[in-house]
């Protein structure tokens, strides 16, 4: 992970000659966490892969615009978000035959994945997460794998801490539930 702080990046990147130094340290700095949250929402690993590729053109073409409002990192992780579900909504819709929802065919795809290294255990957590609404399984993930605090989560969903709080109660509910029946 790269040691140096967004306001340097931010720097970098307004300087015309360091815009591709920038982005290195931008990819070095958040990849692998951008990786892993999209991943848990798309969870095929290749879609994973296009939905960061986007994620980062997007970053970059609207990093003139960044007002620094929010931080960078939040900024970056509400457009993760917003690029893994547009990808899941372009799958539904071209789903509209098949008689499963996405959710089972993300299901599907999780059990046939070479990259998923989980146990049998891990297998039926990721199964429960995924019949969770959209909204319950980020607001999940990103408090359960992620420890990410409500005040972020906040800023990065747009939604209340107190909605976020009766999200992931409501999610871990649901999944304890599944996983006593199944």
């Amino acid at each position: 992970m790269s040691k140096i702080d967004d306001k340097t990046i931010l720097n970098l990147f307004r300087d015309e000659t360091t815009r591709n130094e920038a982005l290195s340290h931008l990819i070095a700095k958040y990849q692998q966490r951008l990786y892993w949250h999209i991943r848990k929402i798309v969870i095929d690993h290749d879609d994973s892969d296009d939905v960061l590729q986007n994620t980062y053109i997007k970053i970059w073409k609207g990093l003139d615009n960044f007002k620094e409002e929010s931080q960078l990192y939040t900024w970056m992780y509400r457009i993760a978000t917003n690029e893994a579900l547009t990808l899941l909504k372009q799958k539904q819709r071209k789903q509209t035959t098949s008689i499963h929802p996405i959710e089972y065919q993300l299901s599907k795809s999780l059990e046939s994945d070479v990259y998923f290294e989980g146990d049998e255990i891990q297998l039926k957590l990721q199964q429960a997460i995924l019949t969770l609404p959209e909204k319950q399984r980020i607001v999940f993930n990103m408090r359960y794998y992620d420890e990410t605090p409500y005040e972020q989560m906040s800023a990065i969903l747009e939604t209340s801490v107190g909605a976020l709080k009766a999200s992931y109660h409501i999610a871990a509910k649901k999944i304890e539930e599944f996983l006593v029946s199944h």
